[in-house]
């Protein structure tokens, strides 16, 4: 079953999923991945604290994991 990526999914299950995606959050400046406080973090509230498209967040890592299923 693939792994879909919404607003309300947790940074930590998104990393734990593909290690790979990492790179799409250190791009939108969150570079405290290793953090307990955020991998608790929704995609929502990261890209709200970080003044990023949550949309546009969300349809690229959905993108990234279709391609490297």
């Amino acid at each position: 079953m693939a792994f879909t990526v919404t607003k309300d999914s947790l940074i930590g299950d998104i990393l734990d999923y593909d290690r790979t995606t990492a790179e799409y959050f250190l791009d939108m400046g969150m570079h405290c991945l290793g953090c307990p406080a955020s991998r608790g973090e929704s995609i929502e509230q990261a890209c709200e604290v970080h003044g990023v498209d949550c949309d546009e967040l969300v349809e690229k890592l959905n993108h990234h994991l279709a391609a490297n299923q």
